[in-house]
């Protein structure tokens, strides 16, 4: 089976890295900034969309608010970013949000921000992926066809990226992200010389069309209401943003500063672009609607169902540079990757926050486990398994999606902030510098100010979107809230359980007699060697142990027994129903009824194979009862190993590739081989 597995894992995944090349894998920041910031790069594709997507609904007049809205958008961008600078100063363990609301609220607020974040992540993935196939369909039919497994292939591919290593990941991430970045600035830089030294009159492919208002005529607190919910929708551009500060260990040295400066370098980026494409979008008359193939209208009648929506990024990219020029293709298919590796965000802060839960007993110990490439590749599946999931469940549709999006992130926001405002009053509390004083009473007011902006931001988001799927997001913070708790309930009764007491107990006080059974079916090498081991054990009652399940096998073995006049008592129990199982069990329990303060030892002679299918044909009697026997009390199980010729061949096989680095070598540590320095005969 091994060899079976690692062949293709080394392929996929690259050989195994050593504990100590840890050091290596850190980032500079020209690197993590696609690593961490991609997702919120890369959610200027969409975001705009989602706002006039929203705005349509009340009709074309409606589209005048887009402006005020992305004003709005960028002073809340700013507000989270200058917070989160205090945040990646304060608590530059890695801990982030989760971190800095258990610290200063409790436990409870800490695994709710955790929630939160799990779900986020998820929905990360299921969002970028599903927005980058519907960009990539508008070129490539067959994608569209195909939604849901081009979606899920994507998101194999981004997990077998992820798994060879976070540096190695982010250096392919880099190049695409960049030119995506450097793509909308050169379109934004074109679009407005065209528009205003040249007087070009750029029109949309959509420009001609007219938007059939849902909600004709909307005033007052409907018109404020679908103004609110159209800033929520916006606010997708804010996704992400909490990652750096979940990352910052993997930053190099000086982290926090580093970390800080890509913050900044993040915030400026999106905030620009953010506000490049809206305003390029009124300018070149962009028509967007929720339903296009009724409400968006051509010639008087409606598009119909065979009208494919491009996101406004396309109808942008095309009215600026041309349809079907170098710089539209090189936009439209650098957006489409940078879409797909938007996901990368979540694949770097999921398993990193997974390992810290788990360290603090939240989640499964084996997610704070690193793997080969020194990845946390339990957590990295666990997310590809969840967001594959979600988009087929939602059948890869962005816009559906999308509402359950941001949820998640304004919760942990609004927690964090009002976490690290407690923790300036405490830091304030045994402080006497003045300066420092100054600079802790700044950094206050800009994390209360963040607190309350994020806050009424919840709020809006929970009224606005909770109907339109906000629910199921809130649905799947209550799960993972729910099942952590169950989980650090359950460590802590069993750590509470196998503690050493103060005083000796059963546990530590020697059984007054052993009594040793060991199983045999057969005479045969395999119990001969059972019975020699059960023997040097020295127990106060030794007896082997057989079950009568065909009569002239029994026979055959007590006629041998008796030849080889071997000197253990051998006892045959009657199955007349042909079990083997329920008569050993039957027979163990009984021994400990008539003296329980004896320890029962079983011993059970088991062949060791080489081949993975070889397993299927031996043992299984073996392992039924060490099953059953493992509930059973004061009941040890042994198990004497017989190497079979193909298990001595597997051996040969493995000492030709010694070279070769083991699966869960790096978790054990290297294998120095001692040097036998005596002399040789």
């Amino acid at each position: 089976m091994s060899k079976l597995t690692d062949v293709p894992k080394r392929i996929l995944i690259g050989r195994a890295l050593r504990s100590d090349r840890l050091g290596e894998t850190l980032l500079p920041k020209r690197v993590a900034l696609p690593v961490f910031a991609s997702d919120p790069l890369s959610s200027v594709a969409y975001a705009p969309g989602e706002v006039l997507l929203v705005l349509s609904i009340a009709g074309l007049s409606a589209y005048h608010f887009s402006p005020w809205i992305a004003v709005a958008v960028v002073v809340l961008m700013f507000t989270v970013v200058a917070s989160y600078r205090q945040n990646v100063h304060a608590y530059p363990s890695g801990g982030g949000d989760y971190e800095v609301a258990t610290t200063n609220l409790g436990s409870k607020a800490g695994l709710t921000v955790a929630s939160a974040l799990l779900v986020d992540y998820v929905l990360t993935v299921a969002v970028s992926i599903s927005s980058g196939i519907e960009n990539l369909g508008s070129a490539v039919p067959f994608v569209v066809e195909n939604k849901v497994a081009c979606a899920i292939g994507v998101i194999v591919l981004l997990t077998l990226m992820n798994l060879r290593g976070v540096k190695e990941s982010g250096t392919l991430f880099a190049i695409p992200t960049y030119v995506f970045v450097a793509g909308v600035f050169l379109m934004i830089a074109w679009g407005a010389f065209r528009g205003v030294v040249l007087g070009d009159d750029m029109r949309a492919p959509t420009a001609d069309f007219e938007i059939k208002p849902e909600h004709p005529g909307l005033a007052g607190f409907a018109l404020v209401f679908l103004l609110l919910r159209a800033f929520s929708s916006g606010c997708a551009a804010l996704t992400g943003v909490e990652a750096i500060s979940n990352g910052v260990p993997a930053f190099r040295k000086p982290k926090s500063r580093n970390a800080a400066t890509t913050l900044a370098m993040m915030g400026l980026l999106a905030v620009t672009m953010f506000c490049g494409i809206i305003g390029l979008a009124m300018a070149t008359d962009v028509r967007m609607a929720e339903n296009p193939a009724k409400d968006l209208i051509h010639d008087g009648a409606p598009l119909g169902p065979d009208y494919v929506q491009d996101p406004v990024i396309s109808q942008v990219a095309e009215a600026v540079f041309g349809h079907g020029s170098l710089l539209f293709v090189v936009l439209a298919a650098a957006t489409a990757l940078v879409l797909f590796l938007a996901a990368n965000t979540a694949y770097n802060g999921f398993p990193l926050l997974g390992s810290i839960l788990a360290q603090d007993r939240y989640l499964p110990r084996q997610l704070h486990t690193r793997g080969d490439r020194l990845a946390f590749s339990n957590g990295i599946v666990l997310l590809a398994g969840a967001a594959g999931l979600l988009v087929w469940v939602y059948g890869a549709d962005s816009t559906r999606l999308i509402q359950l999006y941001i949820v998640g992130v304004f919760v942990s926001f609004t927690l964090s902030q009002t976490g690290m405002v407690r923790h300036w009053n405490r830091l304030l509390g045994a402080e006497k510098d003045p300066a420092a004083r100054r600079r802790m009473v700044r950094s206050r007011a800009i994390n209360a100010f963040g607190a309350f902006f994020t806050g009424l931001v919840l709020v809006v988001v929970l009224l606005t979107k909770f109907t339109h799927g906000a629910w199921v997001a809130l649905l799947g913070m209550c799960i993972f809230y729910a099942t952590m708790t169950a989980i650090r309930r359950h460590y802590d009764r069993v750590a509470e359980e196998i503690a050493a007491p103060g005083t000796p107990t059963d546990d530590s006080v020697r059984p007054s007699r052993v009594h040793s059974v060991v199983l045999v079916s057969k005479v045969h090498r395999p119990a001969l060697r059972a019975l020699a081991y059960a023997k040097l054990l020295r127990s106060d009652t030794l007896e082997a142990l057989s079950v009568n399940v065909d009569a002239e096998e029994t026979r055959a073995l007590r006629d041998e027994w008796e030849r080889r006049d071997i000197d253990v008592p051998l006892k045959v129990l009657d199955s007349p129903y042909r079990e083997v199982t329920r008569p050993v069990i039957e027979y163990v329990k009984s021994l400990r009824a008539q003296s329980p303060r004896d320890v029962v030892s079983v011993i059970i002679p088991e062949y060791v194979v080489g081949h993975w299918y070889e397993h299927f044909l031996h043992n299984q009697s073996a392992l039924r009862l060490k099953g059953r026997l493992l509930f059973t009390p004061g009941v040890m199980v042994t198990s004497v190993p017989y190497q079979l010729e193909s298990s001595e061949a597997a051996k040969l096989r493995a000492r030709k590739r010694q070279d070769w680095t083991a699966p869960g070598s790096v978790r054990r540590g290297p294998a120095e081989r001692a040097k036998d320095s005596s002399p040789r005969t």
